[in-house]
């Protein structure tokens, strides 16, 4: 089937790079208009935080994520100064659609004033006029003021993820290019899988433009496609031009022949690899977060879009350069095709097997050493910590948290719906009301409380109330996790309100709570999914019952070593100064979940790249131990390459200002690196040298269900292993 497509793409070889370079352009616009559609909203559809935060929208004109913190330094800070300050806020509030002064949130501190303008638009429509009310307040007289808030803080960071943007791309592509010219040699082939790439990015994020139309999109899907996708992208593509390159050896072959073969062997594996990875993020899908469905989305087309580009242009450049673009001048130290069969990856593979036991006790020793700190992993839903020092929004925010508390600009909302209009003025529910305010104060974690009988405590039909309630702590530190559980399940019952009221409790930092615990509900069932599609996709691939299972267990260790090195680099410190990191306690949220979807999916690659090379071997007879030392020698030069340009383009990541980019990025990083090198090639192998040709068994039944061809043992092999079976 792969040969039959291949030569149709090659017969409109001119149509098909026509059309992909109009998908370059095309792309290319959407990325510029992209980030306008962008938002870092962690909404939960159907918690209680988002009840309470409608309940703000509708009848208090609030939208949490959408209010604006303004703050002054000043050398007296009074009560005359005070109301000077709100007066001004109040000139400058109009020039935001629907915004207003809260009077609940006004105040005085050490050396500073600070309000919040509150506004009923979202984060991404609040973030877009940010610039408008900075101008504003210098027109009303606040031109020092420092403008924060969840809108001015999404504002200031775009450009900031633009810029680390550019810069990623930049080391990710020389990085590349360096390893393209060490595999392939100084040719014109190593721009190839740069143009795939290129391609494979723009189309992309041209998609995803499309889909942010309808969808909220987070803000860093580009640069987690870019970067991520550049690395994929050219990993795929460099496979197939190094196989191309071995098919173009026999010198009486076509090149249209030796492009249909190259197609129908490397093809046939990126194909796999790619549908491994895509199902990996796919399975985010199930998640019902939209700032996570929105990266499972995004990651499961880069690699569809990938595959897409490697079965089309792919075949169709190599057709188009042929031999001449083949040739290479190789530098002296790269070696030959000749000692493929003696280099360092051979050389490990004979070693391995001669010392299988011993390999695979000390390189799971190393595996769990490095997935040992995961104990002391701990989540935030969010930082507003590690964030850029030199924006506006920071600067506003460093003054708040000095001269008031990290408290003041996410306050927890607590909200009642007394059921009809005027009953939340009544004796019983105000009484209520002051026993729960009592009840916070006495926490030690609540700064202040702020309660009353009119807006923006009660609305104007008296059927919604509301208390603020602020904490001393940031919004994900776990003092306030732990104190919006204690509102929700001990002082809210206390508080004895009467039958009928309906509690919510909301605020930025509820909405915290709630993402971490449905995100963290679900990802035991992205874990479960997300091994049961790859055992079936690889059982196709490998054709085999054994194989299958090993490759998803040591994914498991590679995405476990992973976590504990985010551990050890993060919390512990280790490396992060001399890498420019940031030191948190924290990891955020969303990063973990969304790793073991990539990492998972990237080992699957490494996986399929050597195993199936292997499969060929034992199909052309090799015995077992050959046949693992001969795809180990054959592939192991391409997947260490491929994995040191993923780490490239993974850097552009690290080296962002991004704390949960950052994160992102390490991760995977080290990820890769502990998989290629420890996982892939000692691990393995090992395992692979120990089972031996049970390894290559799968028996004709299930064969008939996977619509594969049978791998039976020799005759009464099978027969022993099923004796030995429970």
């Amino acid at each position: 089937m792969l040969e039959r497509w291949t030569r149709a793409v090659l017969r409109w070889r001119i149509l098909v790079i026509a059309c992909w370079v109009a998908v370059v352009i095309v792309g290319a616009l959407s990325a510029a208009r992209l980030p306008q559609l962008l938002s870092t909203s962690l909404a939960v559809p159907g918690s209680s935080s988002q009840q309470a935060n409608t309940i703000l929208e509708r009848h208090f004109g609030e939208n949490i994520e959408g209010s604006f913190t303004v703050v002054l330094r000043t050398a007296s800070p009074s009560e005359r100064t005070l109301h000077t300050f709100e007066h001004e806020l109040a000139l400058a509030a109009p020039s935001v659609p629907t915004a207003h002064v809260s009077t609940a949130q006004t105040g005085l501190g050490v050396g500073i004033l600070y309000g919040t303008i509150v506004t009923s638009l979202d984060l991404q429509q609040a973030a877009s006029y940010t610039g408008t009310l900075r101008r504003a307040l210098k027109g009303s007289g606040l031109g020092s003021a420092h403008v924060t808030g969840a809108p001015a803080l999404q504002h200031d960071v775009t450009p900031i993820l633009a810029g680390d943007l550019r810069k990623g791309e930049l080391i990710a592509i020389l990085t590349a290019l360096v390893l393209l010219a060490l595999v392939l040699g100084l040719s014109v082939a190593v721009l190839i899988p740069l143009v795939v790439a290129a391609c494979t990015t723009t189309a992309t994020l041209a998609i995803v433009y499309l889909l942010a139309h309808e969808f909220l999109m987070v803000l860093y899907i580009p640069n987690v496609v870019e970067l991520i996708g550049l690395g994929l992208a050219v990993d795929y593509s460099l496979l197939i031009v190094h196989r191309f390159r071995e098919e173009l050896a026999d010198g009486e072959c076509q090149v249209n022949d030796a492009v249909a073969a190259t197609m129908t062997s490397a093809g046939r594996t990126v194909v796999f690899s790619g549908v491994a990875v895509a199902i990996g993020l796919s399975a985010l899908l199930i998640i019902p977060v939209p700032f996570l469905r929105s990266l499972g989305v995004a990651g499961f087309l880069v690699p569809v879009v990938s595959i897409i580009a490697a079965l089309t242009l792919q075949p169709a450049l190599l057709s188009l350069l042929g031999r001449p673009g083949m040739r290479s001048l190789h530098l002296p130290w790269l070696g030959t095709k000749s000692d493929v069969e003696h280099g360092l990856w051979a050389r490990l593979g004979r070693f391995v097997m001669r010392r299988r036991l011993a390999v695979v006790v000390g390189s799971a020793a190393v595996l769990v050493a490095a997935a040992a700190p995961i104990a002391w992993l701990q989540l935030t839903p969010a930082s507003e910590t590690a964030i850029p020092e030199s924006i506006g929004s920071a600067r506003g925010l460093a003054l708040l948290r000095g001269g008031v508390g990290p408290g003041v600009i996410t306050p927890i909302d607590v909200v009642l719906d007394a059921g009809a209009p005027g009953r939340a003025l009544t004796p019983a529910v105000s009484a209520a009301t002051l026993r729960l305010a009592h009840e916070l104060l006495d926490d030690p974690e609540v700064f202040v409380v702020a309660i009353g009988d009119r807006v923006p405590y009660v609305n104007a039909s008296g059927q919604y109330g509301r208390l603020i309630v602020v904490g001393r702590d940031d919004l994900g530190a776990e003092a306030t996790q732990h104190l919006v559980s204690e509102i929700r399940d001990r002082l809210l019952p206390a508080a004895n309100f009467p039958a009928g009221v309906r509690l919510y409790v909301g605020g930025a930092p509820a909405q915290g709570v709630d993402f971490l615990a449905l995100v963290y509900g679900t990802f035991p069932w992205v874990i479960g999914i997300i091994l049961a599609i790859a055992y079936a996709i690889l059982l196709r691939a490998f054709r085999s019952l054994l194989l299958p299972l090993m490759a998803v267990l040591l994914d498991v260790l590679s995405v476990a070593a992973a976590y504990g090195l985010l551990v050890v680099v993060f919390r512990f410190g280790v490396g992060a100064d001399v890498l420019g990191l940031y030191r948190v306690s924290q990891i955020e949220g969303w990063v973990p979940v969304f790793l073991f979807a990539v990492l998972f999916g990237l080992s699957m690659d490494y996986e399929v790249f050597f195993v199936t090379r292997m499969r060929e071997a034992r199909d052309s007879g090799l015995e077992n131990a050959a046949a693992v030392t001969y795809g180990l020698a054959h592939t192991g030069r391409v997947v260490s390459a491929a994995a040191v340009i993923m780490v490239g383009a993974l850097c552009g990541l690290v080296i962002g200002r991004v704390a949960g980019l950052q994160e992102l990025g390490v991760g995977l990083a080290l990820g890769v690196l502990v998989d290629a090198t420890v996982v892939r090639g000692l691990l393995m192998p090992g395992l692979m040298a120990m089972l031996g040709r049970w390894n290559w068994w799968l028996p004709a039944s299930v064969a008939r269900v996977a619509r594969v061809k049978a791998s039976p043992l020799a005759d009464g092999e099978e027969s022993g292993l099923l004796a030995m079976l429970p």
